[in-house]
């Protein structure tokens, strides 16, 4: 896996993934960015929940349920201090689908955040990471 990050100006930059896409970075105007582009720090906790709804998906697929969206809302704190590393992170997951088993969203989750997804197994060396979801009966 390959990736490049070119500085644009300012605190500005652009990060293109290996597989050729490209996302816009910037600081807040606090730190001198001009708030044009999602932050370096975001990007993990977006990164951490694309990570974690792939394998939701994936493992309810699997198991043949009948799942029509996943969407995880993360809350995480960081360190007041150098490195202000995530301390805490919350994954609250709304799972909607038809007539799905309440366990096995629940094992999907725990399957996700214990053996399967990268990015939220390296947050948690750091960061206690909690979870909690809920079913909607898609119409």
């Amino acid at each position: 896996m390959k990736a490049r990050v070119t500085w644009v100006d300012g605190k500005m930059f652009v990060g293109e993934s290996g597989s050729g896409h490209a996302v816009v970075m910037d600081g807040a105007p606090e730190a001198g960015g001009r708030n044009l582009g999602v932050r370096p720090m975001e990007m993990l906790l977006i990164g951490m929940g694309g990570c974690s709804c792939f394998d939701v998906v994936m493992i309810l697929e699997k198991g043949r349920q009948a799942i029509t969206d996943c969407v995880a809302a993360i809350e995480a704190e960081r360190a007041d201090t150098d490195p202000k590393v995530f301390t805490r992170i919350h994954m609250h997951f709304t799972v909607t689908g038809r007539n799905l088993d309440p366990a096995k969203v629940g094992r999907a989750i725990a399957l996700s955040a214990e053996k399967y997804c990268s990015a939220s197994i390296m947050l948690g060396q750091t960061a206690t990471i909690t979870h909690d979801f809920e079913v909607v009966e898609a119409p």
